[in-house]
């Protein structure tokens, strides 16, 4: 968390530096222009230390979850959690079932991320998401796979985030047909140089008294240290929205599973 916390603060250093260069700010210490660049490159230097702080490795400790079998070590990772008036029944349901639509702020955060222009022949995907399908169902066919199950309480999934370069340079066609053959138990020991795995979870339980507990947790694997640093660039950069997408995501679980049976998003 350091390093998010650097690159933050950095990106909020740099932004009071720009604006105080437009139009110096005295009341908050940036009455030139050359004290609010100064400011400004603080923090870009702050960004750089979040940049450069290492990504230590974090290991399961034990195989509480499906989760801790299918990751048991990562460099990177969250974990959210709320509790839902509902069974746990419903809640699995509202898993599956929520759309894009309904998790707040989730197509502009996206789309931020990836941005998507009128015109453009966008395929489906969790982050170009239609805004009335169940979210779940657009990640397993776009590129995300079903890593382990227990009906009832816990689902995991996930995707490759990062590749060697020389898979990279295949053809469309060539890492299409490699990516179809590639199963759960070969994303579970891959373990060459230049690959990152990321792995998200749900689980859920009874907590009695008509109340469930649901946990959704991300964990990324870099499989070597290169691969680490040049993930922790991104990670950084990228992990307030998505954190902000992981609690809203459980808000509109728990709002749909909440609401019975006969939700409809």
């Amino acid at each position: 968390m350091l390093g998010v916390v650097l690159v933050d603060l950095g990106l909020a250093l740099v932004l009071a530096g720009a604006i105080g260069v437009v139009r110096p700010v005295r009341m908050v210490g940036m009455s030139t222009r050359a004290r609010a660049a100064a400011v400004a490159l603080t923090g870009a230097l702050v960004i750089a230390c979040g940049f450069l702080v290492p990504a230590p490795e974090q290991l399961a400790a034990g195989a509480d979850s499906r989760l801790d079998e299918v990751v048991p070590r990562w460099q990177f990772g969250e974990r959210h959690e709320v509790r839902i008036h509902a069974t746990p029944a419903l809640v699995g349901t509202a898993i599956r079932a929520v759309t894009a639509r309904e998790i707040a702020l989730y197509r502009v955060l996206t789309w931020l991320r990836h941005p998507r222009f009128p015109g453009r022949d966008e395929p489906a995907s969790i982050l170009a998401a239609p805004a009335g399908e169940p979210i779940l169902a657009v990640a397993l066919r776009s590129g995300f796979m079903l890593l382990d199950e227990e009906p009832g309480r816990e689902i995991v999934f996930g995707t490759l985030v990062a590749t060697p370069p020389e898979l990279r340079r295949l053809p469309a066609a060539e890492r299409e047909r490699l990516r179809a053959g590639f199963d759960a138990e070969r994303f579970r020991t891959l373990a060459g140089p230049g690959y990152a795995k990321a792995v998200m979870s749900f689980r859920w339980s009874d907590e009695g008294g008509g109340w469930t507990r649901l946990v959704t947790e991300t964990r990324v694997f870099a499989t070597d240290a290169a691969t680490a640093r040049r993930f922790a660039v991104y990670w950084r950069l990228i992990y307030p929205g998505s954190s902000w997408i992981r609690r809203a995501w459980l808000a509109a679980i728990r709002t749909r599973a909440e609401a019975g049976p006969d939700a409809d998003g």
